[in-house]
């Protein structure tokens, strides 16, 4: 492994930098999500757009009950079952990700189009969540995976770490 990453991050625009414009990562996703349900025949009923837009609202994960306490703020005081319901139909929808690590949420900020495993990377510093091509990386999991005849239920590689703009900071 290369001990400066950092000529290829720039490169990758996963980890925007911490002042760029959101609202265009954040209508994207939201343009996203719309046309995720309706090409899956799903319904992005109210509850689920406004747990969707606080989730997507930056790139960091969000727990459950931040959702919760969020919508509360803005005067949709909800069950916490509402809202696990409605993350469980995003997650269905392929519009967030579970941050299994922290038990927490984000949107994904990439296509349906590009439906090529994704490596999820947690910055410890900013909190920012992205994810990058983990195609390579999938290939070699696959190969040992069928090599040892096991049948897996579930596969996700989160990588911990420090992103480019945290490490320029320090």
């Amino acid at each position: 492994m290369p001990k400066d990453p950092s000529h290829r991050a720039a490169a990758n625009p996963s980890f925007p930098t911490p002042e760029h414009d959101h609202r265009t990562c954040f209508g994207s996703a939201v343009a996203r999500a719309e046309r995720a349900f309706e090409a899956q025949g799903l319904r992005l009923t109210e509850l689920r757009r406004r747990v969707f837009e606080e989730i997507a609202a930056s790139h960091h994960a969000v727990g459950a009950y931040d959702v919760l306490d969020r919508l509360a703020r803005k005067g949709g005081r909800l069950a916490p079952i509402s809202v696990y319901r409605a993350i469980d139909a995003l997650i269905a929808a392929g519009v967030i990700h579970r941050l299994e690590s922290r038990n927490a949420f984000f949107a994904c900020h990439t296509s349906h189009a590009e439906a090529h495993p994704k490596l999820v990377l947690a910055c410890e510093t900013c909190h920012r969540v992205a994810e990058v091509d983990g195609t390579s990386v999938f290939r070699e999991m696959v190969a040992a995976v069928d090599a040892a005849a096991f049948v897996p239920r579930q596969t996700v590689v989160e990588i911990s770490g420090v992103c480019r703009h945290c490490r320029a900071q320090s």
